[in-house]
């Protein structure tokens, strides 16, 4: 019998109105970022393991077609408070413990893509 297929990650495509600016906020909320070297409008954000791609599209509407994406952090309060400090437009909500074990907070960008944040709660 073959080994079970493995997949090893996963890196969402989101997409943005202007690519620029979405490079500087995420550089912005600590991400590494960096533009496509071809002619396409396209870029990354990197933090750690986590890769997000990203994509210019002139007919993206965040009213009809943002993104989510779930980020698992060590810790969701520390990254609040570094994202809070960053002072970047969009929509920031506050940490709060889920009845699903994680301690969470959501941030919507002007691109209308949710990012939802949580850490696992810590044993009392």
């Amino acid at each position: 019998m073959a080994d079970p297929i493995v997949f090893r990650d996963v890196a969402p495509v989101i997409p943005v109105r202007d690519l620029d600016a979405a490079l500087d906020r995420y550089r912005q909320l600590g991400f590494t970022t960096r533009a496509y070297s071809g002619d396409a409008r396209y870029g990354y954000a990197d933090r750690g393991q986590v890769s997000l791609h990203l994509t210019e599209s002139a007919r993206h509407s965040p009213e009809c077609d943002g993104a989510v994406v779930y980020l698992y952090v060590s810790d969701a309060n520390a990254v609040h408070t570094e994202w809070a400090a960053a002072g970047l437009p969009g929509c920031l909500g506050e940490p709060r413990d889920t009845d699903y074990g994680l301690r969470e907070f959501g941030y919507v960008d002007p691109d209308g893509t949710l990012h939802r944040v949580g850490s696992p709660l810590r044993p009392e």
